[in-house]
C-alpha cells in the first residue's frame, strides 16, 4: 500500500470514527440536524455504531485488505444515505457536511 493511500485512510477512519463518536456522545452540532433531518432520535445510536464500524474495518483492511474495501464501500453508501436524508429535509446549504466525510472514505476505496 502507497503512503498515500495509507494517509487518506487514516484520514477517512479517523473521520468516521468522530462522526460516530459524536452521534454516539450526542453532540449538539451533529444531533441537533439530525432531529431537524427527521431522523428518528431511536436511530442515532445505530448510526453511531455503524460509523465506528467503519473506521475500524478501514484499520482492519490494513491487515485484510478486503475488509478495508468493504468498509470504505460501507462508508461511501452510508454518506450517500446522509446526502439523500438532508436533501429530503430541503437543507440544502448542509449538503456539503455529508460530502466532506465522504470524500476520504471514496479516495480511500480509489485508491486500494
Amino acid at each position: 500500500m502507497s503512503t498515500t493511500a495509507t494517509v487518506v485512510t487514516v484520514v477517512a477512519a479517523f473521520m468516521a470514527g468522530f462522526s460516530g463518536v459524536s452521534v454516539l456522545v450526542r453532540a449538539a452540532f451533529v444531533v441537533g440536524p439530525l432531529g431537524a433531518y427527521g431522523v428518528p432520535e431511536a436511530a442515532w445510536n445505530l448510526l453511531g455504531v455503524l460509523k465506528l464500524a467503519g473506521a475500524a474495518g478501514l484499520v482492519a483492511g490494513f491487515f485484510v485488505p478486503v475488509v478495508g474495501t468493504l468498509a470504505a464501500v460501507g462508508l461511501v453508501l452510508y454518506f450517500a444515505g446522509a446526502v439523500i436524508t438532508v436533501v429530503r429535509a430541503r437543507a440544502y446549504g448542509h449538503v456539503p457536511f455529508p460530502l466532506v466525510y465522504m470524500a476520504p472514505a471514496v479516495a480511500a476505496l480509489a485508491l486500494a
